[in-house]
């Protein structure tokens, strides 16, 4: 039932706006009819909801500029491959068709606003309805007559004013003069100029700028659709694999056209340099899935011949914005790598083993000058075909950390640190350069992160998402959940020196609250009027 009144709420939204055509078809010039057409509320019913189909559809079809649509392009039939790329479904947001359709619909919204809007605003901000008669207050939603002996109409009127008040409306007391009349036999009024019925209307309303909520819809959805398409023109996505120690001024952009896959790099303005990664853990010990893990960093430098050096930090709640591309925490590589390495180096001599820390692309200097480098990690030691150490895997199942090591007088020689005894008696864990080499810690981490690279020079999607988006959301809880509320107390003296007053109200959403609260406003001033009788 919820979703029934909504839905109901929604198109009395919609109807509200619809401007009656009295005229006939024929007698309106063509131009005009176009712009009814262009302008008609019917019309933007029905491109939004196209609108919303396709977008639909772009996010069931995997599009062409998503990381991993190589692998779902290749899962497709021929027969799919073909539709979908006739249809332009793999590049929906990009189509002729749908900015066609973004600009028709932008049409069809600015076009009602400018017909409307006029209207609008003198009917409930310049020129408001503060009078009303009897019979037209009796034909509204909600009415009530109440009869009382009071001699003073003013009087009542300022205390029924002060109840309006009391249930949050702004008040407005009117005076007019009317003259009496007789109806003759041909039905014909006969005024009697010589006899004036005071009137007096005392005028409450509440909540009169959610008549200007369908026009703030109107503004967020523009903003929505310029920002959106400002940033698919001047804009790109990109992903990019960042490994500690790689730099680039280049992105690899993707594009697919049917079965054909065409790559092509687009050229940055400085150059990346990834200087560390990082994957924090829930258990340190655990692996590095995502369903172990609380956070993702990445840490780049960015050399820039305008603007010099900066470093970005990038993780999954905090992206990084430069010159227009906003770098966001996309996926990781889930081979098993290591940030920082613990390696225990012992003496041949005998002498107290040494514990040293290396991060990632690092190195550390034993006291005697020997020179330790940080090369490799392989988290699944074995020997691959041709005999060169290699991982089975990427879990931490057999961990070993491939040195680098040069003595003060001798050569460099790579040296194998094994994170458990296994390799004892294995020749590659053998003392070399003067020590036994163990691996006692690590710090867990991938081997790469991938960052998606956003190119939005005009902030298109900033403007699109923040004000279109949320002002979008913003402005249709402010239509939906709040409603003017307006009503009226006509005060007439009848014949017999009886005061008659008529209290009416209406409202532009939820009439199911307006009567009960309109049902509670007439008993309080049922109240006041018979507390001031008794005085």
């Amino acid at each position: 039932m919820a979703g029934l009144s909504f839905f109901r709420e929604a198109m009395s939204a919609a109807e509200e706006t619809i401007k009656a055509q009295e005229v006939p078809k024929r007698s309106v010039p063509i131009i005009d009819r176009l712009l009814n057409f262009l302008s008609s509320v019917r019309l933007g019913v029905v491109l939004l909801c196209i609108l919303v189909i396709l977008s639909v559809i772009g996010m069931l079809v995997i599009q062409q500029n998503v990381n991993g649509f190589d692998v779902y392009f290749a899962s497709l039939t021929p027969a799919e491959r073909i539709v979908f790329g006739t249809l332009g479904f793999f590049d929906i947001y990009h189509s002729w068709y749908y900015n066609l359709l973004l600009l028709v619909l932008s049409l069809n919204i600015i076009l009602a606003s400018i017909d409307r809007f006029p209207k609008m605003w003198e009917q409930y901000f310049s020129k408001p309805k503060y009078f009303a008669t009897r019979d037209w207050l009796l034909g509204q939603d909600q009415s009530a007559v109440i009869e009382t002996t009071a001699n003073d109409p003013l009087a009542e009127a300022k205390a029924i004013a002060a109840a309006f008040r009391s249930h949050g409306l702004e008040t407005k007391i009117s005076e007019k003069e009317t003259a009496s009349y007789e109806v003759d036999e041909s039905g014909q009024k006969r005024f009697d100029r010589r006899v004036v019925s005071p009137i007096t209307v005392v005028f409450g309303e509440a909540g009169r700028a959610n008549r200007l909520g369908a026009y703030i819809v109107h503004v967020a959805l523009l903003t929505l659709f310029l920002g959106h398409f400002v940033a698919l023109r001047t804009g790109f996505d990109a992903d990019v694999r960042m490994i500690p120690g790689d730099a680039t001024d280049k992105i690899q952009m993707i594009q697919f056209d049917l079965d054909q896959k065409e790559k092509f790099d687009v050229q940055l303005p400085f150059t990346m340099t990834c200087t560390d990664i990082q994957q924090k853990l829930i258990d340190p010990g655990g692996s590095i899935d995502v369903s172990n893990t609380l956070d993702w960093r990445t840490q780049l430098k960015i050399d820039d011949p305008e603007y010099g050096t900066t470093i970005a930090d990038i993780s999954m709640n905090n992206p990084f914005s430069y010159r227009g591309y906003r770098f966001f925490q996309a996926q990781t590589i889930p081979v098993g790598h290591a940030r920082t390495i613990k390696i225990e180096a012992t003496p041949e001599d005998g002498a107290e083993p040494m514990v040293i820390d290396i991060p990632r692309m690092g190195s550390v200097t034993l006291a005697d000058g020997t020179l330790v480098e940080y090369d490799q990690f392989l988290p699944d030691f074995t020997f691959n075909s041709s005999g060169n150490p290699d991982t089975r895997s990427g879990e931490y199942n057999r961990p070993a950390a491939v040195l680098n090591v040069t003595p003060p007088d001798g050569q460099r020689t790579r040296v194998f640190a094994f994170g458990e005894g296994i390799a004892a008696n294995m020749p590659v864990g053998a003392a070399k350069a003067g020590y036994k080499w163990q691996l006692i810690e690590y710090e867990k981490s991938p081997f790469a992160h991938v960052l998606s690279i956003k190119y939005d020079p005009y902030n298109g999607a900033f403007i699109a998402w923040y004000f279109g988006g949320f002002g979008l959301i913003g402005a249709l809880i402010f239509v939906f959940f709040y409603s003017h509320r307006r009503v009226w107390a006509h005060i007439m003296r009848k014949d017999g020196g009886a005061i008659e007053i008529v209290l009416a109200g209406n409202t532009n959403r939820n009439h199911s609250a307006f009567e009960e609260k309109f049902e509670r406003l007439t008993a309080d001033v049922r109240r006041i009027l018979a507390s001031e009788k008794e005085s």
